[in-house]
């Protein structure tokens, strides 16, 4: 899995590229969890281009497409064969190169904070301090399920954005303390994502 098997920086990068991104500032929120839950809340869908960095700066790049509740895509360029998505229930985790397939609950992933209807941010997350005022970083990790392991979402406060907030990445942790970042650039809010876009084909495996 995609998100288990790469160890990556924590958020920093992310959060330099977004100090550096020249996006507009809004107020600060007098409750930045309850900022997120209202951009979670305005998000339908999105599209992005990413890029995913390791702790050796290895690279993919490649295109998301989200849906929320539980839909996404990550579809890898660069000759990367492979595939994650999202079907609103099950993640899956698809190498055509091998011909291999995982697959596990959304609820069991740190991602499930992005996809989830209405994720209990007050139980689960709090604010990490940010150097710049124009950053909010939320840190969600359920205590009671450990070994989900964790998420560090980076947002830029813009008041063109949904709930006044532009996702800009974030890192995921396993149990196993190894780390993926994903670092988002020309995101897109609320446009046309197709159900097609969530279906897959079934890889062949290899003999």
């Amino acid at each position: 899995m995609i998100f288990t098997s790469v160890s990556a920086r924590l958020l920093a990068p992310v959060a330099a590229v977004a100090m550096l991104g020249g996006t507009a500032a809004v107020a600060q929120s007098a409750n930045p969890l309850r900022q997120v839950e209202s951009h979670l809340a305005a998000t339908q869908s999105m599209t992005a281009n990413f890029v995913q960095t390791d702790s050796k700066n290895r690279s993919l790049r490649g295109t998301l497409q989200l849906k929320r509740p539980g839909k996404i895509r990550f579809a890898y360029g660069g000759g990367a064969n492979m595939l994650l998505v999202g079907n609103g229930k099950t993640l899956s985790f698809i190498d055509y190169d091998v011909g291999q397939k995982s697959s596990w609950n959304i609820a069991n992933s740190p991602l499930s904070v992005l996809l989830a209807p209405k994720p209990d941010l007050n139980r689960i997350a709090r604010v990490l301090p940010s150097e710049d005022p124009r950053i909010l970083l939320v840190r969600a990790r359920d205590a009671r399920r450990p070994e989900f392991g964790t998420i560090i979402l980076a947002f830029v406060k813009s008041g063109s954005a949904p709930g006044g907030l532009l996702l800009e990445g974030w890192t995921t942790i396993d149990a196993q303390n190894k780390r993926t970042t994903i670092k988002l650039d020309n995101q897109r809010y609320n446009v046309g994502v197709p159900e097609t876009a969530f279906a897959y084909v079934e890889p062949k495996r290899r003999k």
